[in-house]
């Protein structure tokens, strides 16, 4: 699957003026609200008719307005979950379901319902109505509608956005068991760092209505760039590595990084397989030389490499700590006392790291 999206669009004083290529997997749009995600994301679902643009689907071609090419939505054969499930309250989840398969073309294969049923684990839920279900199994249902709709592509506008923390922790292994097990390419809106570091293959970072980076995971969410697209409350690293092996009296997993290890909560994840680590900025202390008794497992030397200030007294550390980078969100006080600056040896204290299988 290939996708092109180049679309420039006004809404009042808002100018939407962006672009990427995907080639399958989960694409997220990433930045803060008000971005431009959702616009862009509309866009490429036939719900905006851009002023200018171009839009290509696998070679075909959904919008061009300099040939006045502009397929209606019901056209473009997408499946679409926004943030609230949207179901019909006076069917049973079966009938939501039977809605989303009467959309598929006849000669579309698509995905059994038996199989969509248990990908998405809905099977107990078939005979109840949208008001008796959680938040977490109502957006369940809606994927899986928009499933058996046959799509060409699945848009996901923030669909973790109305949810707990207790239902997005239901319903993110059903999305990474849509991701890894399913041939249907997504495009994932999102300004959840976690979600996006758990779920998407690639990035596009968005800006007051412009890409400001696109690539890896790993890449994007721990480049400088980030400090401006994102909530800073939610700056971190990305780091990929593998599962080496586990503690099992203690629950712990430990993961071979590029140059290090780490010791992370976690028992799911069977050894020698490929993992990401999310490691929060404000989770980070530097010291300028190793710490002693500390309850923290995990202690990287590293280098300082660039130190940026936050209008709001804060100071972000980028360390590179033998490839693998580890950002620190510290105190002005701090980097004073300490007399940080680049290029000084400093050993990052990880407090917390949260392990996502891929």
């Amino acid at each position: 699957m290939t996708l092109l999206v180049d679309v420039r669009h006004r809404l009042g004083d808002f100018r939407l003026d962006a672009g990427f290529a995907s080639d399958g997997g989960v694409t997220a749009l990433f930045g803060r609200s008000g971005s431009g995600k959702t616009s862009l994301i509309r866009a490429i679902a036939g719900l905006i008719r851009p002023d200018e643009g171009r839009i290509v689907l696998d070679g075909d071609v959904l919008v061009d307005t300099s040939r006045d090419i502009f397929v209606p939505k019901h056209r473009r054969r997408f499946g679409y979950v926004f943030q609230e499930a949207r179901l019909f309250p006076h069917f049973t989840v079966r009938g939501n379901l039977a809605y989303g398969r009467w959309f598929a073309p006849r000669d579309a294969v698509s995905d059994s319902q038996d199989r969509v049923i248990e990908l998405l684990g809905i099977g107990h839920l078939l005979d109840r109505r949208p008001a008796n279900l959680s938040g977490g199994e109502r957006q369940r249902v809606a994927i899986g509608r928009a499933l058996l709709s046959a799509p060409r592509l699945l848009l996901m506008d923030e669909p973790l956005a109305a949810l707990d923390e207790e239902r997005k922790a239901e319903i993110l292994p059903y999305l990474e068991r849509l991701r890894d097990e399913t041939k249907v390419p997504i495009v994932y809106v999102s300004h959840a760092v976690h979600e996006v570091a758990r779920l998407a293959d690639r990035v596009v970072l968005m800006r007051d209505g412009r890409v400001v980076a696109t690539g890896r995971v790993s890449d994007v969410l721990s480049a400088p760039a980030m400090n401006s697209g994102m909530d800073r409350r939610e700056m971190g690293s990305v780091l990929s590595g593998v599962t080496a092996s586990f503690d099992p009296p203690h629950r712990l997993a430990t993961v071979q990084l590029q140059s290090n290890v780490l010791h992370v909560p976690n028992s799911d994840v069977a050894e020698g397989a490929p993992v990401r680590v999310h490691i929060p900025a404000r989770d980070v202390m530097l010291a300028i030389e190793r710490p002693s008794g500390l309850s923290a497992l995990n202690i990287l030397d590293g280098r300082i490499e660039t130190i940026v200030e936050d209008s709001d007294g804060m100071v972000t550390v980028r360390v590179d700590c033998g490839g693998d980078v580890v950002h620190a969100r510290i105190t002005g006080l701090s980097v004073e006392r300490l007399d940080l600056q680049p290029g000084k040896p400093v050993f990052a204290v990880i407090k917390t790291v949260a392990l996502d299988p891929r």
